[in-house]
């Protein structure tokens, strides 16, 4: 989908109307920071009803209408977890699946294998998983995506990429908007990440399509630890938070 020239995201975002869920992982410009972006979109009211909230310095997903009916075995899931270096960050409950493999001395592509694209035929929603060193800025990123339209093979996409000042790589489920929705395919972009995590979040949310979008969340870590910054946008006024 993308080459290999070094993108502004909010314009790619701007040219998809529904990319679905989307991570990034990089470092900033000045070479301090450590970049984790994630944003779901939705289309239907049960997708919709997902505000962000913060969870010391993750988040958690939860319904902002709580007595809200629908399924939300693939909607309300933790997103982002910590275990020793590594930070983790998916789309899906495989965060959990990554971060118990590693605690106990596995590996981020091994606990992968365990797991296949989401079971929400006929989309067959692909499972994106990332992981940060926190010491180096290294990243691996991953693609678990229906092999076929019937969803009876799964193609297990692997990316490596060592950490770039100023650069991160962006990775989303969908291609856009469509019935069924076509999965992301190709190479994971090469995106420019800059230094504020505050300025970065004002223009991704002005970016995403607002009658899709649902929420959005920029976290900026110092290499080898200490400060975390966090910044949340939800589609739900009373759902925002910063800290």
């Amino acid at each position: 989908m993308y080459d290999n020239r070094l993108y502004e995201l909010p314009a790619l975002l701007r040219a998809n109307a529904y990319p679905g869920r989307g991570l990034v992982l990089g470092m900033t410009a000045d070479g301090q920071s450590l970049a984790a972006v994630y944003f779901i979109m939705g289309r239907s009211s049960n997708s919709r009803n997902r505000v962000f909230v913060p969870d010391g310095d993750h988040i958690r997903i939860e319904p902002y209408d709580k007595g809200a009916g629908g399924d939300r075995s693939l909607t309300i899931y933790q997103p982002m977890a910590t275990v020793g270096d590594c930070f983790i960050l998916s789309n899906g409950d495989q965060t959990g699946t990554v971060a118990e493999a590693l605690a106990s001395g596995g590996t981020f592509e091994g606990a992968l294998r365990t797991r296949a694209f989401e079971p929400d035929a006929p989309n067959f929603t692909p499972r994106i998983s990332g992981m940060l060193n926190l010491g180096t800025g290294a990243a691996r990123l991953s693609v678990l995506r229906a092999g076929d339209s019937d969803g009876t093979r799964c193609d297990r996409l692997f990316y490596e990429y060592a950490a770039a000042r100023g650069e991160g790589r962006f990775l989303h489920t969908y291609q856009g908007d469509g019935h069924p929705l076509p999965p992301f395919r190709g190479e994971p972009a090469r995106v420019t990440v800059p230094d504020s995590p505050e300025a970065f979040a004002e223009e991704l949310w002005d970016a995403l399509n607002r009658d899709n979008r649902v929420a959005l969340c920029v976290r900026y870590m110092d290499i080898g630890g200490g400060v975390s910054r966090l910044v949340i946008k939800n589609r739900h006024p009373e759902g925002g938070h910063h800290a």
